[in-house]
This record gives C-alpha cells, structure tokens and sequence, in this order.
C-alpha cells in the first residue's frame, strides 16, 4: 500500500481528477466567483486576495471533439484541450480569465475562450522573458500592477496590502508542505509514487489554498516513514512537461520499469512549488520579486538569464537527488521544450548523463512500445553503474 493512501487524499485525488466540478461545487457553496489562469508564472495570491477563486485551467482527460476545428492539430494538447473546453461549456463556470505570460499557441487558446465566451472578460499581461536586464524589475512590477487592476475590477473588491499579505502567507505556508513531500520522496524515506505527487500539486492548483493546506497537513500527520527503498531500483528525474501534467498512466508506466522517480521539474511538480514569495516589505513588490526568483530556483526554457540556465540546474539537481538519468516528457508540439531540448541533450551527453525523450499526446499512449524502451533505457543504466574503470 502506498503511504499517502487516505481519506484525505481521496478528496485531493478527486478534486485532481475533476477540477471543473470542483470549481462548480464551491461556487455554488460560496457565491463567490471563479477566476481562472493558465501556466506557468500568473500570481493567484492576487486573486486570492479578493475572496474569489484562482483556478489554474487544467487540460481535460476527455477526447478533443469541437477543438479539431477551432485550432490546427500542430498545436499542443493542452491548448487544444482548453479551446475544446471553451467550445463544448466546460469553462462556463469562470468568471474571468488571465494571463501573465504565454506561448503563440495558448495566445490561439485564448482567443477561442473569447470566441466562445464574448462576456466573460480575458485580460493579458505578459510578464517580460528577459529576466536579469536593468528594467526587468521595474517591468514586472508594472504588469503586477495591472493584474491588480484587472482583478478588481473582475471581482469588484480591492486588492489591500493586507488581505494580500495573508494570501501570501497562506500560499507559501501550502508550497511548504508540498515540498516536504518532494523531499521525503528525494531521500528515498517515502515510497510515494509519481501519480500522487502529481495529485498533490494539481489539487493545490484547483483548490482553495487553505482547505488544500489542511487537508496536506492531515496526510502528513498520519504517514509512517518506512525503510530506504531496494537498492536494484534505478533513480531518475523526470523533466519537461510546462503547462499539462503527464498522463498518470504514464508515469505508472515509467516506475513500473524498476524506476524510483526522485524528483523532477515538471510544471505539475517542483517547477510550482519551488519558489515561496517574499512576506516582508511591500507584497505587490513581493510578487514581482518571486517572479523573478523563480526562473533562479528552477530556470525555464521560455525565459532568458544571463548567469542562469536550465541544463546547469538539471545537473546540479541530479547531484543533489542522487538520480542515474534523466526522462523528458515532451508535450507534442511544444515549441518552448522542443527549442530548447538539443541544449538540454548536448550537456547531458557531454557528462555521459543516460536521457530518454518520450513524445505525450493528449489521446492515445503507446503503452508497449514506451515500455521497451524505457526497460531498454534502465538496463543500460545498470550495465552503465555496472562498469570498473580500467587502468591506465
């Protein structure tokens, strides 16, 4: 049985699997409305701040159907999915939407959420890439500004500095929690599998950020620490996947390969909770602060730092979990991964660091196929840990 098995995480695991009844649930329970956002870098203390709920848009588990004709197929899943929900009334329970930053391709998203919901308000404020430039500070603590604004102006309540306070607070307090989890599973003291981790992370993306802390602290109250795990599983990193988590199926796939998967910097992992916003000082100053320290504690592909890169993270990531190799998961068709990846490759090879790409699609998993080749991928892990240095 594995640890986090629990009532309370039941109600995670099911507000995880159906984020949009969730959202629905509580705004019939509430009255208040629901705003929602999308990856990777918007706020949602702010929103929190007003009483309403951040919700960050999920890809739907359903077939893509009124979509297909709404966004040409060389678009990711996740961006087809959303415009396919906002064809079919998924999003109808959303108040509002925004955007602090975006691809070309959840840019063709959105303008189908306003195609199809021309009532409900869509605000952009596009957080600046380059993060390290003399004017970057300034910048995004502009487009703060006009994200409170806008949120006001959707909710009608006033951000003041100290409900934002305490939004901070309770997000940080929430990030905390999480991370402990991530760090059992790092040193090997908790046999959690990947699917739950991920079940963690996407029901803090949906729920109201208290109620999920509870519920966290709950599980942790009652876990019980085993033994280390079996020496003959291989350790690995999972890396990529911005915007969607990865097929559960997937990751169910993976580890049953002899695979402990010890971290990663998924956008549904550590990629979100790895960065806690400053609580002293100004708080609309802290959240451009946090924007910016983020891309330092995990650098993204889509953002540009001079002393700051994502292949130098990843390795010293791997030193510090103890990990034999690296997974990407690349969402089909996402520009941002695809770009990058060669980079990615060209260091990881040059350390003779074991990486194995595997291409995501919103339907349909190539279960065997995957399967051979992530065996193949940990036996020459193993031969590869097997090897005695020959003399000179």
């Amino acid at each position: 049985m594995h640890e986090l098995e629990s009532v309370a995480f039941s109600v995670l695991e099911t507000v995880a699997a159906d984020p949009i009844g969730y959202a629905v649930e509580w705004k019939r329970r509430t009255g208040r409305p629901v705003v929602g956002s999308f990856p990777m870098n918007f706020p949602s203390e702010i929103v929190h701040a007003t009483g309403a709920l951040p919700v960050i848009v999920q890809e739907s588990r359903t077939p893509i159907t009124e979509g297909r004709s709404l966004l040409p197929e060389f678009y990711c899943s996740y961006t087809r999915s959303v415009a396919d929900q906002a064809a079919v009334g998924e999003l109808d329970v959303f108040d509002a939407f925004v955007l602090a930053d975006h691809c070309v391709q959840l840019l063709g998203a959105a303008d189908v959420i306003r195609w199809a919901k021309p009532e409900t308000p869509m605000h952009f404020a596009q957080f600046i890439s380059s993060m390290d430039d003399p004017w970057s500070g300034a910048q995004v603590r502009d487009k703060v500004a006009s994200l409170r604004v806008e949120v006001e102006e959707i909710v009608g309540v006033t951000v003041t500095p100290e409900a934002l306070r305490v939004s901070i607070r309770a997000f940080n307090a929430n990030r905390h929690l999480l991370r402990r989890f991530y760090d059992l599973r790092k040193t090997g003291r908790l046999r959690v599998s990947a699917r739950q981790l991920q079940v963690l992370v996407k029901s803090s993306m949906v729920m109201e950020i208290t109620e999920h802390t509870q519920l966290l602290e709950s599980i942790l109250s009652g876990l019980e620490l085993p033994s280390e795990p079996p020496d003959s599983l291989v350790r690995l990193h999972l890396s990529g996947h911005f915007c969607a988590p990865p097929r559960p199926e997937l990751l169910d796939l993976i580890e049953e390969c002899g695979v402990l998967v010890v971290n990663d910097d998924l956008y549904h992992g550590t990629r979100y909770i790895s960065t806690d916003v400053p609580e002293d000082g100004d708080p609309f100053d802290a959240l451009a602060t946090w924007y910016l320290d983020r891309n330092v504690s995990a650098p993204c592909g889509t953002r540009v730092q001079r002393n700051v890169d994502w292949d130098s993270y990843l390795v010293d990531s791997l030193d510090d979990s103890g990990a034999d190799g690296v997974i990407t998961l690349m969402a089909k068709f996402c520009e941002p991964l695809m770009l990058y990846y060669p980079e990615l490759r060209k260091v990881l090879d040059a350390r003779d660091i074991p990486v194995l790409l595997i291409e995501t699609e919103h339907e349909g998993l190539a279960a065997e196929s995957i399967r051979t080749r992530v065996e193949t991928f940990v036996e020459r892990i193993r031969r590869q840990k097997l090897k005695v240095p020959t003399l000179a």
